[in-house]
Protein backbone atom coordinates (compact mmCIF):
# COMPACT_ATOMS: atom_id res chain seq x y z
CA UNK A 1 0.00 0.00 0.00
CA UNK A 2 1.12 3.56 -0.63
CA UNK A 3 1.02 6.40 1.90
CA UNK A 4 -1.54 8.23 -0.24
CA UNK A 5 -3.92 5.25 -0.12
CA UNK A 6 -4.33 5.47 3.63
CA UNK A 7 -4.06 9.27 3.89
CA UNK A 8 -6.72 9.82 1.19
CA UNK A 9 -9.03 7.34 2.91
CA UNK A 10 -8.63 9.05 6.29
CA UNK A 11 -9.16 12.48 4.68
CA UNK A 12 -12.56 11.18 3.56
CA UNK A 13 -13.60 9.26 6.68
CA UNK A 14 -12.43 12.06 8.98
CA UNK A 15 -13.30 14.96 6.65
CA UNK A 16 -10.31 17.24 6.52
CA UNK A 17 -12.70 20.10 5.73
CA UNK A 18 -14.08 19.75 9.29
CA UNK A 19 -10.87 21.04 10.83
CA UNK A 20 -10.75 24.43 12.51
CA UNK A 21 -9.04 27.31 10.71
CA UNK A 22 -6.03 27.24 13.06
CA UNK A 23 -5.46 23.52 12.62
CA UNK A 24 -3.16 21.46 10.41
CA UNK A 25 -4.74 18.06 9.96
CA UNK A 26 -3.84 15.56 7.26
CA UNK A 27 -0.55 14.23 5.90
CA UNK A 28 2.23 16.26 7.53
CA UNK A 29 5.38 14.42 6.55
CA UNK A 30 6.24 11.87 3.90
CA UNK A 31 6.15 11.02 0.22
CA UNK A 32 2.57 10.05 -0.75
CA UNK A 33 3.95 7.48 -3.21
CA UNK A 34 6.09 5.62 -0.66
CA UNK A 35 5.15 1.98 -0.12
CA UNK A 36 4.21 1.02 3.46
CA UNK A 37 3.03 -2.18 5.11
CA UNK A 38 2.72 -1.21 8.80
CA UNK A 39 1.27 1.76 10.68
CA UNK A 40 1.91 2.93 14.24
CA UNK A 41 -0.93 4.74 16.04
CA UNK A 42 -0.22 7.25 18.80
CA UNK A 43 -1.83 10.31 20.39
CA UNK A 44 1.29 12.41 19.72
CA UNK A 45 4.51 12.27 17.72
CA UNK A 46 7.65 12.43 19.85
CA UNK A 47 11.24 11.38 19.24
CA UNK A 48 10.56 8.20 21.21
CA UNK A 49 7.56 7.44 18.98
CA UNK A 50 9.74 7.89 15.88
CA UNK A 51 12.29 5.50 17.38
CA UNK A 52 9.51 3.01 18.10
CA UNK A 53 8.31 3.26 14.48
CA UNK A 54 11.85 2.62 13.23
CA UNK A 55 12.24 -0.40 15.53
CA UNK A 56 8.89 -1.88 14.48
CA UNK A 57 9.33 -1.17 10.77
CA UNK A 58 6.34 1.18 10.56
CA UNK A 59 6.25 3.35 7.44
CA UNK A 60 3.63 5.74 8.78
CA UNK A 61 2.67 7.17 12.18
CA UNK A 62 -0.99 8.12 12.54
CA UNK A 63 -1.81 10.47 15.39
CA UNK A 64 -4.50 12.69 16.82
CA UNK A 65 -2.28 15.69 17.62
CA UNK A 66 -0.44 17.32 14.69
CA UNK A 67 3.32 17.67 14.78
CA UNK A 68 3.39 20.89 12.74
CA UNK A 69 1.12 23.71 13.94
CA UNK A 70 2.99 26.79 12.76
CA UNK A 71 5.04 27.56 9.63
CA UNK A 72 8.67 26.51 9.86
CA UNK A 73 11.40 28.93 8.73
CA UNK A 74 14.34 26.65 9.45
CA UNK A 75 15.06 22.95 9.78
CA UNK A 76 18.28 22.73 11.79
CA UNK A 77 17.35 20.34 14.59
CA UNK A 78 17.38 22.99 17.31
CA UNK A 79 13.80 22.32 18.43
CA UNK A 80 12.13 19.02 19.22
CA UNK A 81 9.75 19.47 16.28
CA UNK A 82 12.67 19.99 13.90
CA UNK A 83 14.48 16.94 15.28
CA UNK A 84 11.37 14.78 14.89
CA UNK A 85 10.83 15.99 11.32
CA UNK A 86 14.43 15.36 10.34
CA UNK A 87 14.42 11.88 11.84
CA UNK A 88 11.11 11.02 10.18
CA UNK A 89 12.28 12.19 6.74
CA UNK A 90 15.66 10.49 7.11
CA UNK A 91 13.95 7.17 7.90
CA UNK A 92 11.19 7.60 5.30
CA UNK A 93 8.45 7.61 7.95
CA UNK A 94 5.27 9.47 7.06
CA UNK A 95 3.19 11.27 9.69
CA UNK A 96 -0.59 11.77 9.41
CA UNK A 97 -2.65 13.66 12.01
CA UNK A 98 -6.42 14.01 12.45
CA UNK A 99 -6.90 16.51 15.33
CA UNK A 100 -9.96 18.81 15.18
CA UNK A 101 -11.41 16.84 12.26
CA UNK A 102 -11.56 13.84 14.61
CA UNK A 103 -12.85 16.04 17.45
CA UNK A 104 -15.78 17.16 15.28
CA UNK A 105 -16.61 13.75 13.83
CA UNK A 106 -19.86 12.31 15.21
CA UNK A 107 -18.08 9.14 16.32
CA UNK A 108 -14.96 11.07 17.29
CA UNK A 109 -13.05 11.84 20.46
CA UNK A 110 -15.89 13.05 22.70
CA UNK A 111 -18.18 10.22 21.57
CA UNK A 112 -15.44 7.74 22.48
CA UNK A 113 -15.30 9.30 25.96
CA UNK A 114 -19.08 8.89 26.24
CA UNK A 115 -18.87 5.26 25.15
CA UNK A 116 -16.19 4.56 27.75
CA UNK A 117 -18.56 5.93 30.41
CA UNK A 118 -21.42 3.83 28.99
CA UNK A 119 -23.59 6.89 28.42
CA UNK A 120 -26.98 6.57 26.73
CA UNK A 121 -29.04 8.87 24.47
CA UNK A 122 -25.87 10.56 23.25
CA UNK A 123 -26.11 13.78 21.22
CA UNK A 124 -23.61 16.30 19.85
CA UNK A 125 -23.14 19.12 22.35
CA UNK A 126 -22.22 21.92 19.91
CA UNK A 127 -23.37 21.04 16.37
CA UNK A 128 -21.60 22.35 13.28
CA UNK A 129 -22.82 25.68 11.93
CA UNK A 130 -22.64 27.19 8.44
CA UNK A 131 -21.65 23.88 6.84
CA UNK A 132 -24.86 23.00 4.97
CA UNK A 133 -25.80 23.83 1.39
CA UNK A 134 -28.96 23.36 -0.63
CA UNK A 135 -28.62 22.30 -4.25
CA UNK A 136 -31.41 23.21 -6.69
CA UNK A 137 -31.23 21.95 -10.27
CA UNK A 138 -33.55 21.25 -13.21
CA UNK A 139 -33.56 17.81 -14.83
CA UNK A 140 -35.46 16.42 -17.83
CA UNK A 141 -38.05 13.92 -16.60
CA UNK A 142 -36.34 11.09 -18.48
CA UNK A 143 -33.09 11.53 -16.51
CA UNK A 144 -34.42 12.32 -13.04
CA UNK A 145 -33.73 8.91 -11.53
CA UNK A 146 -30.21 8.66 -12.97
CA UNK A 147 -29.13 12.10 -11.75
CA UNK A 148 -30.83 11.74 -8.37
CA UNK A 149 -29.15 8.40 -7.72
CA UNK A 150 -25.73 9.81 -8.63
CA UNK A 151 -26.17 12.73 -6.22
CA UNK A 152 -27.24 10.45 -3.39
CA UNK A 153 -24.24 8.20 -3.99
CA UNK A 154 -21.91 11.14 -3.30
CA UNK A 155 -23.48 11.66 0.14
CA UNK A 156 -26.01 14.37 -0.70
CA UNK A 157 -29.51 14.14 0.80
CA UNK A 158 -28.64 13.22 4.39
CA UNK A 159 -30.73 14.76 7.19
CA UNK A 160 -30.07 13.25 10.62
CA UNK A 161 -30.75 9.52 10.52
CA UNK A 162 -32.43 9.79 7.11
CA UNK A 163 -30.70 9.67 3.75
CA UNK A 164 -31.79 10.12 0.10
CA UNK A 165 -33.82 13.16 1.14
CA UNK A 166 -34.98 15.44 -1.69
CA UNK A 167 -37.88 17.40 -3.13
CA UNK A 168 -39.10 17.30 -6.75
CA UNK A 169 -41.63 19.41 -8.61
CA UNK A 170 -42.63 19.11 -12.26
CA UNK A 171 -42.57 22.12 -14.55
CA UNK A 172 -41.31 23.35 -17.89
CA UNK A 173 -37.94 24.74 -18.87
CA UNK A 174 -37.00 26.67 -21.97
CA UNK A 175 -33.82 27.34 -23.92
CA UNK A 176 -32.38 28.11 -27.33
CA UNK A 177 -29.02 26.73 -28.33
CA UNK A 178 -26.48 28.79 -30.25
CA UNK A 179 -24.68 27.78 -33.43
CA UNK A 180 -21.92 25.91 -31.54
CA UNK A 181 -24.28 23.80 -29.43
CA UNK A 182 -25.47 20.22 -29.62
CA UNK A 183 -28.69 20.34 -27.57
CA UNK A 184 -30.05 17.25 -25.83
CA UNK A 185 -33.55 18.15 -27.08
CA UNK A 186 -34.81 20.48 -29.80
CA UNK A 187 -32.68 22.06 -32.51
CA UNK A 188 -29.93 24.64 -32.23
CA UNK A 189 -31.07 28.09 -33.10
CA UNK A 190 -34.69 27.29 -32.25
CA UNK A 191 -36.62 28.09 -29.07
CA UNK A 192 -37.48 24.87 -27.19
CA UNK A 193 -39.68 24.00 -24.21
CA UNK A 194 -38.87 20.84 -22.25
CA UNK A 195 -40.70 19.05 -19.43
CA UNK A 196 -38.34 19.21 -16.47
CA UNK A 197 -38.29 18.50 -12.76
CA UNK A 198 -37.05 21.00 -10.19
CA UNK A 199 -34.92 18.90 -7.86
CA UNK A 200 -33.70 20.03 -4.42
CA UNK A 201 -31.45 18.30 -1.92
CA UNK A 202 -29.13 19.13 0.96
CA UNK A 203 -25.39 18.52 1.30
CA UNK A 204 -22.39 19.29 3.47
CA UNK A 205 -20.14 21.96 2.03
CA UNK A 206 -17.04 19.76 2.04
CA UNK A 207 -18.57 17.36 -0.54
CA UNK A 208 -19.72 20.17 -2.85
CA UNK A 209 -17.15 19.44 -5.57
CA UNK A 210 -18.02 15.73 -5.69
CA UNK A 211 -21.75 16.49 -5.83
CA UNK A 212 -21.45 19.02 -8.65
CA UNK A 213 -19.14 16.67 -10.57
CA UNK A 214 -21.74 13.88 -10.26
CA UNK A 215 -24.48 16.27 -11.37
CA UNK A 216 -22.60 17.36 -14.49
CA UNK A 217 -21.50 13.85 -15.44
CA UNK A 218 -25.03 12.39 -15.36
CA UNK A 219 -27.13 15.36 -16.47
CA UNK A 220 -27.85 15.22 -20.23
CA UNK A 221 -27.61 18.97 -20.89
CA UNK A 222 -24.43 20.57 -22.22
CA UNK A 223 -24.98 23.49 -19.83
CA UNK A 224 -26.37 22.38 -16.49
CA UNK A 225 -28.39 24.97 -14.58
CA UNK A 226 -28.05 24.71 -10.81
CA UNK A 227 -28.01 26.92 -7.70
CA UNK A 228 -26.26 26.46 -4.36
CA UNK A 229 -27.63 28.20 -1.27
CA UNK A 230 -25.91 28.49 2.10
CA UNK A 231 -28.14 27.33 4.95
CA UNK A 232 -28.17 28.54 8.55
CA UNK A 233 -29.40 25.16 9.80
CA UNK A 234 -27.17 23.40 12.31
CA UNK A 235 -25.71 20.04 11.34
CA UNK A 236 -26.51 17.90 14.37
CA UNK A 237 -24.56 14.86 13.19
CA UNK A 238 -21.15 16.43 13.85
CA UNK A 239 -19.62 19.05 16.12
CA UNK A 240 -17.64 19.54 19.31
CA UNK A 241 -18.43 17.65 22.48
CA UNK A 242 -21.37 15.44 23.32
CA UNK A 243 -23.94 14.93 26.05
CA UNK A 244 -25.60 11.77 27.33
CA UNK A 245 -26.99 10.05 30.39
CA UNK A 246 -25.63 7.52 32.84
CA UNK A 247 -27.69 4.31 33.19
CA UNK A 248 -28.36 5.31 36.82
CA UNK A 249 -27.65 8.52 38.71
CA UNK A 250 -24.75 8.48 41.16
CA UNK A 251 -23.16 10.75 43.76
CA UNK A 252 -20.63 13.33 42.54
CA UNK A 253 -17.65 11.86 44.38
CA UNK A 254 -18.53 8.40 43.08
CA UNK A 255 -18.66 9.78 39.56
CA UNK A 256 -15.25 11.43 39.94
CA UNK A 257 -13.75 8.16 41.13
CA UNK A 258 -15.35 6.45 38.14
CA UNK A 259 -13.74 9.00 35.82
CA UNK A 260 -10.34 8.40 37.40
CA UNK A 261 -10.68 4.65 36.87
CA UNK A 262 -11.94 4.77 33.27
CA UNK A 263 -9.45 7.37 32.00
CA UNK A 264 -6.55 6.40 34.30
CA UNK A 265 -6.51 10.01 35.49
CA UNK A 266 -4.01 10.51 38.31
CA UNK A 267 -5.00 14.05 39.21
CA UNK A 268 -8.57 15.15 38.50
CA UNK A 269 -9.25 18.81 39.28
CA UNK A 270 -12.87 19.65 39.98
CA UNK A 271 -15.08 22.54 41.09
CA UNK A 272 -17.09 22.84 44.28
CA UNK A 273 -19.34 19.86 44.98
CA UNK A 274 -22.93 20.92 44.26
CA UNK A 275 -24.67 18.27 46.36
CA UNK A 276 -26.66 17.07 43.35
CA UNK A 277 -26.51 13.58 41.91
CA UNK A 278 -24.99 12.98 38.48
CA UNK A 279 -27.22 11.71 35.68
CA UNK A 280 -26.68 13.89 32.62
CA UNK A 281 -23.04 14.19 31.51
CA UNK A 282 -21.50 16.64 29.02
CA UNK A 283 -18.01 15.95 27.69
CA UNK A 284 -15.42 17.46 25.40
CA UNK A 285 -12.03 15.92 24.71
CA UNK A 286 -9.10 18.31 25.04
CA UNK A 287 -9.51 21.95 26.02
CA UNK A 288 -13.28 22.36 25.90
CA UNK A 289 -14.20 25.14 28.33
CA UNK A 290 -15.58 27.26 25.49
CA UNK A 291 -18.49 24.80 25.52
CA UNK A 292 -19.50 25.46 29.13
CA UNK A 293 -22.49 27.48 27.97
CA UNK A 294 -23.69 24.59 25.79
CA UNK A 295 -23.16 22.18 28.68
CA UNK A 296 -25.36 24.32 30.94
CA UNK A 297 -28.05 24.67 28.26
CA UNK A 298 -28.07 20.90 27.79
CA UNK A 299 -29.06 20.43 31.44
CA UNK A 300 -25.87 18.49 32.25
CA UNK A 301 -25.04 17.83 35.89
CA UNK A 302 -21.31 17.66 35.13
CA UNK A 303 -19.00 18.86 32.37
CA UNK A 304 -15.91 16.72 31.81
CA UNK A 305 -13.06 18.25 29.80
CA UNK A 306 -9.42 19.34 30.20
CA UNK A 307 -7.15 22.37 30.59
CA UNK A 308 -9.60 24.34 32.73
CA UNK A 309 -8.08 27.63 33.89
CA UNK A 310 -8.17 28.75 37.51
CA UNK A 311 -10.81 31.47 37.07
CA UNK A 312 -12.98 29.23 34.90
CA UNK A 313 -13.77 27.07 37.91
CA UNK A 314 -15.68 30.03 39.38
CA UNK A 315 -18.00 29.95 36.35
CA UNK A 316 -19.53 26.71 37.61
CA UNK A 317 -21.36 28.85 40.22
CA UNK A 318 -22.81 25.77 41.89
CA UNK A 319 -24.87 25.13 38.73
CA UNK A 320 -22.72 22.32 37.40
CA UNK A 321 -19.78 20.20 38.47
CA UNK A 322 -16.63 20.82 36.41
CA UNK A 323 -14.11 18.00 36.08
CA UNK A 324 -10.69 18.43 34.46
CA UNK A 325 -9.31 14.95 33.84
CA UNK A 326 -6.25 16.07 31.85
CA UNK A 327 -5.69 16.67 28.15
CA UNK A 328 -3.86 13.42 27.47
CA UNK A 329 -6.34 11.41 29.52
CA UNK A 330 -9.38 12.86 27.74
CA UNK A 331 -8.04 12.08 24.26
CA UNK A 332 -6.02 8.91 24.80
CA UNK A 333 -8.73 6.66 23.36
CA UNK A 334 -8.67 8.50 20.03
CA UNK A 335 -6.14 5.87 18.97
CA UNK A 336 -8.90 3.25 19.12
CA UNK A 337 -11.03 5.31 16.70
CA UNK A 338 -8.16 5.56 14.23
CA UNK A 339 -7.38 1.85 14.54
CA UNK A 340 -10.99 0.81 13.87
CA UNK A 341 -11.31 3.09 10.84
CA UNK A 342 -8.15 1.72 9.24
CA UNK A 343 -8.98 -1.93 9.90
CA UNK A 344 -12.47 -1.46 8.48
CA UNK A 345 -11.03 -0.41 5.12
CA UNK A 346 -7.73 -2.32 5.11
CA UNK A 347 -8.31 -5.49 7.18
CA UNK A 348 -5.00 -7.11 6.18
CA UNK A 349 -2.88 -4.01 6.79
CA UNK A 350 -0.70 -4.23 9.92
CA UNK A 351 -1.66 -1.59 12.50
CA UNK A 352 0.12 -1.31 15.85
CA UNK A 353 -0.70 0.73 18.93
CA UNK A 354 2.26 2.73 20.22
CA UNK A 355 3.61 1.56 23.56
CA UNK A 356 5.17 4.98 24.23
CA UNK A 357 3.51 7.16 26.86
CA UNK A 358 3.56 10.61 25.25
CA UNK A 359 1.90 12.48 28.15
CA UNK A 360 4.25 15.42 28.90
CA UNK A 361 2.63 15.99 32.31
CA UNK A 362 3.75 14.08 35.40
CA UNK A 363 2.06 13.94 38.81
CA UNK A 364 3.72 13.81 42.23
Amino acid sequence: MKVKDISSYLDTEIPIAYQESYDNSGLQVGDPDNEIDTALISLDVTEDVIDEAIEKGCGIIITHHPLIFFPLKKLTGKTYIERILMKAVKNKIAVYSSHTSLDILKDGVSRKMADKLNLQNIKVLSPLKNRLLKLVTYIPESHLEKVREALFETGAGVIGNYDRCSFSQSGTGSFRGGENTNPFAGEKGKFHIEKEVRFETILLSHIKDQVIAALKSTHPYEEVAYDLYSLENEYNEAGFGCVGELPVQIEEKEFLLHLAEIFKAEGIRYSKITGKKIKRVALCGGAGMTLLGEALKSGADVFVTADIKYHDFFNAENKILLADIGHYESEKYSTEILYNLIIKKFPTFAVRFSETNTNPINYL
